[in-house]
């Protein structure tokens, strides 16, 4: 399936700030049928939010902030919720996190997988792939597609440069849960299903089947 030319998404205004203040774990679903949207000089690339990721502060043995480990990584955890946590994986791939909950409370939602929804043909420059299920399937595929960097870091969400915006609806029978993917290492929360992504979204990002769904929301 070839990038083709069609009508994109138009997004709307964008979420307040009073939308991201809760607890990851009721932000996540939330999360799901938003648009992420990123302006740069070069065009709006834009994506629907198909799976995210809860990681829910320091009781959490498998978030950063575990423990309260408060550090300049982590810092934007600690501040008011609705702006971007960025960080590097591997020394190369950027991935990207809504800030939930209050200030103080460092919580947050990694966004896994996106559905391509404006800026298709700059989303496959960027990646060097015209194949749409290629584009925003994973953590560090988004970013580039998006062009999300460390530049990001902090940066609130409810401006008009990089932003979350009303899209979709979706029942809590369209919702599937499972475990998050590759945090073995957190003893007593590996697995807790508090990842949530799209029933049948081909969009989705392609994980062991370990990570299969529990069921749904509804």
């Amino acid at each position: 399936m070839k990038i083709q030319s069609s009508a994109e998404a138009c997004p709307g205004a964008a979420l307040n700030r009073a939308f991201f203040e809760t607890g990851a774990a009721e932000l996540a679903p939330r999360l799901l049928g938003k648009l992420l949207c990123h302006r740069t000089p070069e065009g709006l690339a834009a994506g629907m939010i198909v799976e995210a990721e809860a990681y829910c502060g320091p009781a959490d043995d498998a978030a950063h902030s575990f423990g309260g480990r408060r550090t300049a990584r982590t810092e934007a955890m600690f501040g008011p919720a609705g702006r971007a946590y960025v960080f590097r994986i591997y020394g190369m791939h950027c991935c990207f996190n809504v800030v939930a909950a209050r200030e103080g409370e460092p919580q947050a939602v990694l966004i896994r997988a996106l559905e391509p929804a404006a800026g298709l043909a700059l989303m496959a420059a960027r990646r060097g792939t015209e194949e749409p299920l290629q584009l925003c399937s994973g953590p560090g595929k988004l970013c580039r597609a998006l062009d999300i960097g460390m530049a990001q870091y902090g940066l609130a969400l409810c401006g008009s440069e990089l932003f979350l915006a009303d899209f979709r609806d979706f029942s809590p029978a369209e919702i599937c849960v499972s475990p998050r993917v590759n945090v073995d290492y957190a003893e007593a929360w590996r697995d807790t299903p508090l990842r949530f992504f799209l029933k049948d979204s081909p969009y989705v990002s392609r994980v062991p089947r370990r990570y299969g769904a529990l069921g749904t929301l509804g």
